[in-house]
């Protein structure tokens, strides 16, 4: 009984052996996969966040860009509403002259435009019916003077203010509206212009 009770020793005292190497072996495998595990977690995890900040920086920036570019577009905006402000303002100037003044200013404009021609000058039916004497024999000197001829039409113009200076088939309309709204468009063109180039900086 007692070589019996020997051998179960032996086979007992082997088999504790084998698990515990077999345990140690385990831990040993279960450590290094968890360092693996924790490395790749660290890298992706580093990985992620260089992404993530990278993303944040463009975000920023994509956003600084949207936010300069619509403070340009205001400021662009509020310069052109001035702009029509003033144009208003200068129209309701130039209608609310008193008539020597409003036809001397249109004497000098009207001067300006004559050419070596035969013209007609087309005034509104408001100005036909206070235009002062001597007006017409004015513009007609002036005309003489570089060889051509003006006359002023009878019938009314289509206008409120100014006047429409006709030379063969070609009319120009030269009245305050007309010529102002022609400067507010080229303004508005400019402006168009800039703002496009500082929103492509």
């Amino acid at each position: 009984m007692a070589g019996l009770e020997d051998i179960l020793n032996i086979i007992d005292s082997q088999q504790k052996e084998t698990e515990s190497r077999i345990m140690s072996s385990a831990e040993s495998k279960v450590r290094e996969i968890n360092k693996d595990a924790a490395a790749k977690a660290d890298k992706a995890y580093s990985d992620y966040m260089k992404k993530a900040e990278a993303e944040n920086l463009r975000s920023f920036e994509s956003s600084c860009v949207s936010v300069d570019a619509e403070m340009k577009r205001r400021i662009l905006k509020c310069k052109v509403g001035l702009i029509d402000e003033v144009i208003e303002k200068t129209l309701q100037k130039l209608r609310s002259q008193n008539d020597a003044d409003y036809f001397t200013m249109l004497e000098k404009l009207i001067t300006r435009s004559i050419r070596k021609d035969d013209g007609t000058v087309s005034l509104s039916s408001k100005d036909l019916g206070r235009l002062p004497a001597g007006f017409e024999d004015k513009l007609k000197a002036k005309a003489a003077e570089i060889g051509g001829s003006i006359k002023i039409d009878t019938a009314p113009a289509d206008i409120e203010d100014g006047f429409i200076l006709t030379y063969g088939l070609i009319s120009e309309n030269c009245s305050f509206s007309a010529i102002l709204e022609t400067e507010r468009e080229s303004i508005k063109d400019l402006a168009s212009t800039e703002l496009f180039r500082q929103v492509s900086k």
